[in-house]
C-alpha cells in the first residue's frame, strides 16, 4: 500500500499528541478514570474472551493446511472490509493459535490469548518476563494487518527487531499478512518496502527518525490537506515519492516502560553539518580553562539535578581569563556557558559509564539497555566538550533540522498499545500521558522466585568484597549467577575481582557487546557466572540447564539499586520464568550513585549511626529520583504543549 494521504490525515488530526495536557482537578479526575478502568473487571473479561478462543481451538484443529490457509483468506477479507463483528475477533485469534502451532510448534497459552485481547484494546499489558510476550503479539498484529492499515511492532535493538519478525513471520505468512523489519543502515528504498509490509518491526529511534525525515522531505507540505492536495494536482510527485513511511496507525510496543516511559525524556534529533572551526577551537579553550576552576570556590554542583553553577568568584575569575582571547570569548554570557559545558563533562560523563572511546572517537552508552549508540551525539555542545576532555579531535558542530520528543511522537498513533514485565509501578504515568490503561496479566505457571533478604554494607570495598564471596559459594554449588551492574566500568572491576579469585565468567556490557543474546542465552547452564550491565539483553529467554533446576535454578544478583523500582523488578525477572525455580538478592552500598545522588544528606549522616535506618534510605532516594524523573516527564510534555499552542505548529514537529 502506498502512502495515502488519508492515513497522513489520521496520523496528524486524530493522534494523542492533540489532546491537551490536563491540569488542576483535571488531573485527579482523569487518574481516577484511570484507577476505574483497571479495577473494573476488565481482567475477567479478558479471561471469559480467551476461554471461547481455547474452545474454538478444537474447531480449526481438524482442518487441513489448505483449509485452514483458505480460512485465513476469507478472514482477510472480513476484517480488510470492516465487516467484522466482536465474536470474529475470536474466532481470528483461535486460527492464528492453531497457525502458530503448525509453523512453530508453539501454541499460545490461555494468559498469551488474554494478553492479545488487551493489546488489541488498546492497553499496556504487563505480563511477567518470560511468559512469551514476542507470541503474544502475533494475535493483534495479524488481525491489523488484514485490516490493511499498517502495524508497527516496536522493540527496543535491531537484533531483536530482525529476530522476531524472522521467527514470527511463518505465522503471518501463512495467514496471508507479508512482515519485514528496519535496521539501522537500512536504504531508503528498502526501509520503504518494509514500511510498506502490514507488519513491521522496528526500534522506536528507526521509527521516530524516519518519521522525522519524512517530515524534512514533505517540507511546506506537513499538513494533511497540503498533502492531500499536492498528490491530487500532481505537484511535487518526486518528493512525495521519497517519503518510506504511510503513516502511523497501530503501534505495539515491546518493553513499553522502557521505550515510553525511561527513554522518554531525551528527545530525537535529526541534525545537519554546520562546520564552524571557530566555535571547536572555543571547546578546546572552554576545556582547558575548567582545569583551572576550583570546586565549592569558583562552582559548585548539583548533583541531584545534574547542574553546575559558576559562583560569583568563578565568574569574575573566567572574565579575566578570557578577557585577551577575542572571538566567542567576547561574550560572557557564552564564555559562562562553554565553560560550564565542560565542567559538566568532567564532573557527570565518565568514560566507560556514560560513554567509551572506541577507535579514538566517543560512544555514548544508552543509560538503560548498557548498549552503545555510535550514530548517536549529545546536543548543544555536550559531545565536542567530552571529546575536548579525553583529547579527541572533534566533531563538527551540527545544527538541528527537526526534532520530537518519544512521547508526543507515540501520541500521534492513531491506536497505541504495549507490553512489559514492568508497568503497574508507571501505571497513573502510562495513563495520564498516553491515555493508556494498564492490565496486569497473571502466571501462566506460579512463580517460584525466592527473593532474599537485602544485604547494605557501609562501603563499596565491603559490598564488592561481599559480592564475590557469594558468587564463589554459589558456583561452588553448582547454581548459575546472573549479576547485574549499572556501569561498564562497575562491570569490568567486577571482572577483575573475579579474575583474582580465578572464577571463570562471561562479561556483557557496551564494550563487550557481541553475540550479546547467545551469551545471555546461556546464562542459565550449570556453573555459569554472567556479569552484565543493567538489563542488557532483554528480549533473550534464559533457560536451564541440566540439573541446573534441581540445585535451586538462576540466581540473579543486584550490585546496585537502580533510580526506578521497577528496573529492579526487570533485573529479578530474568529468574524463575514459567515455573522454573530461581532466587535473587541484592547487595548495596551507603556509598552507591543513588544514595550519593538523591538521598538526603541528614539521613545519609544518621544511617551511618543507625543502619537499621538504611532501608529507609534507599526507599526515600528511589523515590527521590522517581519524582525527578517523572517532573523531568512532564516538563517535556509542557514543552510540546507550549510550541503548539504558542508558536502555532499543530502539525509542524
Amino acid at each position: 500500500m502506498e502512502n495515502s494521504p488519508s492515513t497522513w490525515r489520521r496520523t496528524l488530526d486524530q493522534g494523542r499528541a492533540s489532546r491537551p495536557q490536563l491540569e488542576g482537578l483535571d488531573v485527579y479526575a482523569h487518574r481516577l478514570r484511570g484507577s476505574a478502568q483497571r479495577l473494573s473487571g476488565t481482567r475477567h473479561r479478558l479471561r471469559r474472551r480467551a476461554k471461547r478462543v481455547l474452545d474454538l481451538g478444537r474447531f480449526y484443529q481438524d482442518l487441513s493446511n489448505d483449509a485452514l490457509r483458505e480460512t485465513a483468506v476469507e478472514m482477510r477479507t472480513l476484517f480488510r472490509c470492516r465487516q467484522d463483528k466482536a465474536t470474529d475477533l475470536e474466532r481470528a485469534f483461535a486460527l492464528i493459535r492453531e497457525v502458530a502451532v503448525r509453523q512453530l510448534g508453539e501454541k499460545h497459552y490461555l494468559v498469551q490469548v488474554m494478553g492479545g485481547f488487551a493489546l488489541a484494546q488498546g492497553s499496556i499489558a504487563e505480563m511477567a518476563t518470560g511468559e512469551g510476550k514476542t507470541l503474544c503479539a502475533t494475535l493483534p498484529a495479524t488481525v491489523a494487518g488484514w485490516r490493511g492499515m499498517g502495524c508497527h511492532i516496536i522493540t527496543v535493538n535491531d537484533y531483536l527487531a530482525e529476530r522476531d519478525a524472522q521467527w514470527m513471520g511463518r505465522i503471518y505468512s501463512f495467514c496471508g499478512v507479508r512482515s519485514d523489519f528496519v535496521h539501522q543502515g537500512m536504504e531508503p528504498h528498502a526501509r520503504k518496502y518494509a514500511y510498506q509490509a502490514d507488519v513491521t518491526y522496528c526500534t522506536n529511534k528507526e521509527v521516530t527518525a524516519d518519521f522525522l525525515r519524512d517530515r524534512i522531505i514533505l517540507g511546506p507540505n506537513r499538513d494533511s490537506n497540503q498533502v492531500l492536495l499536492a498528490r491530487i494536482v500532481g505537484t511535487q510527485t518526486r518528493r512525495l515519492n521519497q517519503v518510506v513511511q504511510r503513516g502511523l496507525n497501530y503501534a505495539i510496543v515491546d518493553e513499553a516502560d522502557s521505550v515510553l516511559i525511561d527513554e522518554a525524556v531525551t528527545p530525537l534529533i535529526i541534525s545537519g553539518p554546520a562546520p564552524n572551526t571557530e566555535q571547536l577551537d572555543a571547546y578546546r579553550q572552554a576545556a582547558t580553562l575548567a582545569k583551572t576552576l576550583s570546586l565549592n570556590v569558583d562552582y559548585v554542583i548539583d548533583m541531584k539535578y545534574r547542574e553546575i553553577k559558576l559562583t560569583p568568584k568563578g565568574r569574575r575569575r573566567l572574565e579575566d581569563q578570557t578577557a585577551a582571547l577575542g572571538g566567542l570569548w567576547r561574550v560572557s554570557r557564552r564564555a559562562h556557558e562553554m565553560v560550564t559545558k565542560a565542567l559538566t563533562a568532567t564532573a557527570f560523563y565518565r568514560r566507560d559509564k556514560q560513554y567509551v572511546v572506541d577507535e579514538q572517537k566517543v560512544v555514548i552508552v544508552d543509560d538503560f539497555t548498557g548498549r552503545l549508540m555510535p550514530d548517536r551525539s549529545w546536543r548543544d555542545g555536550l559531545h565536542q566538550a567530552v571529546e575536548a576532555k579525553e583529547g579527541l579531535e572533534l566533531t563538527p558542530v551540527k545544527d538541528t533540522l527537526a526534532r520530537i520528543s518519544f512521547q508526543r511522537f507515540f501520541r500521534l498513533y492513531r491506536k497505541l498499545a504495549g507490553m512489559t514485565g514492568t508497568a503497574i509501578e508507571a501505571s497513573q504515568e502510562f495513563w495520564s500521558i498516553y491515555h493508556l490503561p494498564v492490565i496486569t496479566i497473571p502466571y501462566n505457571r506460579p512463580c517460584l522466585r525466592r527473593q532474599l533478604p537485602e544485604v547494605i554494607v557501609q562501603t563499596e570495598a565491603e559490598k564488592w568484597d561481599l559480592i564475590v564471596e557469594e558468587i564463589a559459594t554459589l558456583h561452588a554449588a553448582g547454581r548459575p549467577v546472573l549479576i547485574g551492574t549499572r556501569s561498564v566500568q562497575a562491570s569490568e572491576h567486577l571482572s577483575r575481582l573475579l579474575k583474582d579469585k580465578q572464577l571463570d565468567h562471561q562479561v556483557l556490557n557496551a564494550v563487550r557487546h557481541k553475540e550479546e543474546a547467545s551469551i545471555v542465552s546461556l546464562a542459565g547452564q550449570q556453573g555459569r557466572i554472567t556479569v552484565a550491565t543493567n538489563i542488557a539483553g532483554r528480549g533473550t529467554d534464559i533457560k536451564l540447564g541440566p540439573q541446573v533446576k534441581a540445585l535451586g535454578g538462576l540466581h540473579v544478583l543486584s550490585a546496585d539499586k537502580n533510580e526506578s523500582d521497577r528496573i529492579d523488578r526487570q533485573l529479578f525477572g530474568r529468574c524463575a520464568r514459567q515455573g522454573d525455580p530461581g532466587s535473587s538478592s541484592s547487595v548495596v552500598s551507603l556509598e552507591d550513585e543513588l544514595i550519593r545522588r538523591h538521598a538526603p544528606k541528614a539521613y545519609q549522616r544518621l544511617t551511618r549511626w543507625k543502619p537499621l535506618t538504611a532501608k529507609g534510605l534507599f526507599r526515600t532516594a528511589q523515590h527521590r529520583a522517581q519524582r525527578t524523573a517523572q517532573q523531568q516527564r512532564r516538563h517535556v510534555v509542557r514543552s510540546d504543549q507550549w510550541l503548539d499552542q504558542q508558536l502555532g505548529f499543530t502539525h509542524s514537529l
